[in-house]
């Protein structure tokens, strides 16, 4: 979903009701055939699933939902320079390392400069508004790229690939009965 893209040519929106029914879907599959764990996996920051899967659990209360935000589990600064979360170090450097035929030159990238809100609360992590990606940024990109490099891709895939394949092999060995220490 990105409904803070809406004027940008060929942009593709789905709403989060347009989520909720296809979940709906898959967990009343899932459900019926007795598999009895789902996991979001997300990779996208403007999606939010919490809200979704809180509903959805209530419907099928048998069922442990969750949701996992793969980019948010190492700490970035750790690996990459520049803050950011549009098409950054982070992203930029991941596709060199993934797909390095679709990154144009980086002497070609934005700097990533971005405004900020008139209004200080949505400046901080407290309060939220969805942003409109023409109005706060030259290209969309937040953050800036120049300083990616495949091999700090490679570095940050490998690392959270480690750590996934860890949370994956836990999510599935845990009984849903008994998942609190």
């Amino acid at each position: 979903m990105n409904t803070g893209q809406t004027d940008i040519t060929l942009d593709m929106n789905m709403y989060p009701s347009t989520q909720a029914a296809i979940l709906n879907d898959v967990i009343e599959v899932l459900n019926r055939q007795g598999i009895k764990k789902l996991l979001v996996f997300n990779s996208h920051g403007g999606n939010s699933f919490k809200a979704i899967l809180r509903e959805l659990g209530v419907k099928y209360p048998e069922m442990f939902l969750a949701s996992c935000d793969w980019f948010k589990s190492l700490d970035k600064s750790q690996y990459f320079e520049e803050p950011g979360d549009h098409a950054d170090e982070m992203e930029t450097s991941l596709v060199m390392h993934l797909y390095p035929h679709l990154v144009s030159p980086l002497d070609e990238a934005g700097d990533g400069a971005v405004k900020t809100w008139r209004v200080s609360g949505l400046n901080e992590s407290w309060a939220s508004a969805e942003r409109r990606w023409s109005q706060v940024t030259e290209d969309t990109g937040v953050g800036d790229p120049r300083k990616s490099t495949a091999d700090k891709g490679k570095k940050f895939y490998d690392d959270v690939t480690d750590k996934l394949a860890i949370f994956f092999q836990e999510l599935c060995d845990v009984n849903i009965d008994d998942l609190y220490k």
